[in-house]
């Protein structure tokens, strides 16, 4: 190719300090020659470039597309991508985040017209069984391609022809660089610190960081990709620090924090404030920490670890807070400095229930709150056309309706709406995704308002949605979108998962310990609770739910998933691995349980059959599995595992799940649609009834105890007993916590009272579930006689 065209590209990207993207289109073997060209001949330092590839090519840094999160907090000069193989929606938007400003983004990729017809490993990924990668769909490329040729700034060369289709260039005015105002005069952290910022939008920040100084306080800093937030927040930590302050840093991954990390080291050394002997003072899983000679410290620990506040912090910096489920940033409350940053518009997760849910909640903590945007980039110039086509071909910017459009909507306003993209037709009758229903769907393709307002709900309701998920949404061939709208506006959206239908050698493989993408609840049906036939019925589970937070607490949502209940129900059920018509015979969902999300999937009708017993590693929460069967397999599927979870949760909780909250013990328990019977013979009985009330002892057998106790949490009637009593049910005889914990745990004065008030508990259970012998023994303790 013309490397003229390139030097020119470069050129005006460097007189007004702005990416371009080059497009090479053509073959891959064509397209790594002409980059290779390019880069002897442009004055680009091959130290400042990467490529991003399957296969070694050019003689610089390299990268897989799958390890891409590599290059955040990075900056590069030049930035290679070969997407021929493996074009990652995800590791476009970091790249595009990676190239300075004056930089070059090159994209190698097949002809465009044919290119969405072709498939590569990401597809492959999107081929979940029963489907083929023959089903996945291009319709993500297609946008692709169609916003390449649309936006500024974008060149684009035919290799096969060798034309210039469009050069790219934009003629921009001058820039007029604005010189740095001085620090505040009143400013209480060093000269030095905002002598390190990069914009004023970064003075700004910082000034409101000394808020930290008097506590307590909370600082709320937000920003798109690229405003330097992260970077102000490692300033003010070592600031905090040199005054002798420990600071605790949590972030979804620690490569997250790095750049957080990298400033407080850079200011420290410049301040003269670093420990000598720094690594000799913190444990050995602290040894990445910062250290000031003043004692004061900057460390870091995984969200759900920092949740526990570990060492007892002076003060907590929470970076990407918006990728932090919830509930361990409430944990944070407890410290009196906190600080906050997260993503306005990202690629790592840009959920928002930072926005929508914490940040009331951050409000009603008695912290004075101090919130700050920063809007200026500082790697680029503002305007910069490689950010304005990130936002729109990954659709980072997607926002749901605006409040006023959709606030005054009601649960008997809304329409129910099928939002599915036009995809390929399985060939495979067991693959069959009802193609009747596709022909009647909105096309989310067609409508990108439709589309915007759909992601966008997604992405502001859920704490890790990504531009990968899009294309999911957009190509993958078991995804199925439906909605509740309100004037032609998304007010709720359920993206749907078909699972289960699997032929007789993936349910072996998957028996026999293989992991079978994309069928999240047969594989733990099968592999896990060693239920091979409990991959044959089709089901659809619900991958996510969101609710415009402007009609939150109407019943929209619990709408929603009748209408997908009825919809599923009508189309009658998924039949056999072997002869499938598209219905299904199961509903079902999987996630971090809570009390709350717990009581919801229950009151519309899910049932739980399993809860992990380990952790989530971000959000730190054991996960519920739960079923609402809609035809005769479904439900001898939910009923054998049900009961088999009402009959063996007791050994759970007792062992892998003893620190699980009570609360979603009991939630999970009472969500059970079980009945795991009670069959204690007339000594248990005895022993249970003389220890409600006399001189019998719980400890001489806890095993009917318990059995009671599973039976009333699972199957009893839950206004026999109020929630402490319940609590203690769970934590002494499911748990087996010992006396002296429950006692602390329950605020009870001594475990003597805790003893007794687990002996009363048990007096109504007697009174409902024992039979006429046990309320007899029952009666010769109580008060009468």
């Amino acid at each position: 190719m013309d490397v003229d065209v390139a030097a020119g590209l470069l050129e005006e990207a460097r007189s007004v300090n702005e990416r371009r993207i080059l497009v090479l289109a053509g073959s891959q073997d064509a397209g790594l020659d002409a980059a290779d060209a390019l880069l002897d001949a442009l004055p680009i330092p091959l130290s400042g470039t990467t490529l991003l590839s399957t296969r070694d090519a050019l003689a610089c840094e390299q990268v897989s597309p799958r390890r891409a999160d590599q290059l955040l907090g990075t900056t590069r000069d030049c930035v290679v991508y070969d997407a021929h193989e493996d074009c990652r929606p995800n590791a476009l938007g970091r790249i595009s985040g990676a190239v300075d400003g004056g930089g070059l983004l090159v994209l190698l990729a097949p002809p465009l017209d044919e290119w969405p017809a072709r498939r590569d490993a990401f597809d492959e990924g999107l081929a979940v069984p029963p489907f083929g990668v023959d089903d996945v769909a291009g319709n993500f490329r297609t946008r692709l391609v169609e916003t390449l040729r649309a936006h500024t700034g974008i060149a684009i060369y035919d290799l096969t022809r060798g034309e210039l289709k469009q050069s790219g260039l934009t003629d921009p005015a001058p820039r007029i660089r604005t010189p740095l105002p001085n620090p505040p005069d009143d400013a209480t952290f060093p000269r030095e610190a905002y002598e390190a910022c990069l914009t004023a939008d970064q003075m700004s920040a910082l000034a409101s960081f000394e808020e930290l100084r008097d506590p307590p306080a909370a600082v709320v800093a937000d920003a798109d990709r690229g405003r330097g937030k992260s970077s102000v927040a490692g300033l003010a930590a070592a600031c905090l620090a040199r005054e002798g302050l420990d600071v605790l840093v949590t972030a979804p991954a620690r490569r997250s924090a790095e750049e957080l990390f990298a400033r407080a080291r850079e200011l420290l050394a410049d301040l003269d404030a670093v420990a000598a002997d720094g690594r000799d003072t913190v444990a050995a899983d602290e040894r990445d920490a910062v250290v000031a000679d003043s004692g004061g410290r900057i460390r870091f620990a995984k969200p759900p670890d920092a949740a526990d506040l570990p060492g007892n912090p002076d003060a907590v910096f929470a970076d990407e807070a918006a990728a932090i489920p919830v509930r361990l940033l409430e944990s944070l409350l407890d410290c009196e400095r906190l600080a906050f940053t997260t993503t306005v518009h990202g690629y790592e997760g840009a959920g928002r229930g930072f926005d929508v849910r914490f940040r009331d909640r951050l409000g009603d903590a008695d912290h004075a709150v101090n919130e700050i945007s920063l809007a200026d980039p500082i790697r680029y110039a503002a305007g910069d056309p490689v950010e304005a086509w990130a936002f729109r071909a990954l659709l980072l910017d997607a926002r749901p309706a605006v409040d006023p459009l959709v606030e005054d909507t009601t649960r008997e306003d809304a329409t129910y709406e099928t939002l599915d993209v036009r995809k390929t037709t399985p060939s495979s009758s067991a693959a069959h995704q009802n193609a009747e229903r596709s022909e009647d769907a909105a096309d989310l393709l067609a409508d990108e308002h439709l589309l915007r307002e759909v992601f966008g709900l997604l992405v502001y309701a859920h704490y890790r949605t990504e531009p990968n998920d899009l294309a999911r949404l957009l190509d993958a061939p078991n995804l199925a979108v439906r909605a509740l709208t309100a004037d032609g506006h998304v007010v709720s959206v359920a993206l749907l998962a078909r699972e289960g239908g699997l032929d007789a050698d993936l349910r072996r493989e998957m028996y026999e310990g293989e992991r079978v993408k994309g069928n999240m609840i047969p594989d733990v049906l099968t592999s896990q609770l060693r239920d091979e036939p409990g991959a044959v019925p089709v089901g659809w589970r619900v991958m996510r739910i969101a609710t415009h937070h402007a009609v939150r607490a109407r019943g929209l949502g619990s709408r929603l998933l009748a209408e997908i209940r009825a919809e599923f129900a009508r189309e009658g059920g998924g039949g056999s691995a072997e002869g499938s018509d598209g219905g299904a015979d199961w509903l079902g969902v999987g996630y971090g349980a809570t009390p709350e999300l717990l009581s919801f999937w229950s009151a519309n009708g899910y049932s739980t059959v399993h809860l992990s017993t380990t952790r989530n590693d971000s959000s730190g929460e054991y996960s519920a599995v739960m079923l609402d069967p809609l035809t005769p397999a479904g439900e001898d599927l939910h009923d054998r595992h049900a009961d088999w979870f009402a009959r063996r949760i007791g050994g759970v909780l007792g062992d892998p799940l003893r620190d699980l909250d009570v609360d979603v013990a009991r939630a999970a328990l009472r969500a059970c649609d079980a009945d795991p019977g009670l069959d204690l013979t007339a000594d248990e009985w005895r022993v249970v009834a003389s220890a409600a009330r006399g001189p019998g002892m719980y400890s001489v057998d806890p095993g009917p105890f318990r059995r009671l106790a599973g039976h009333h949490l699972v199957a009893g009637d839950d206004g026999l007993l109020d929630a402490r009593e319940e609590r203690l049910l769970v934590a002494k005889l499911l748990q087996a916590r010992p006396w002296s914990d429950v006692a602390a745990d329950f605020d009870f004065h001594s475990t003597g009272q805790a003893m007794r008030a687990l002996g009363d508990a048990f007096r109504p259970l007697v009174c409902a579930y024992g039979d006429d012998a046990a309320r007899a023994e029952l009666a010769r303790f109580t008060d009468d006689n």
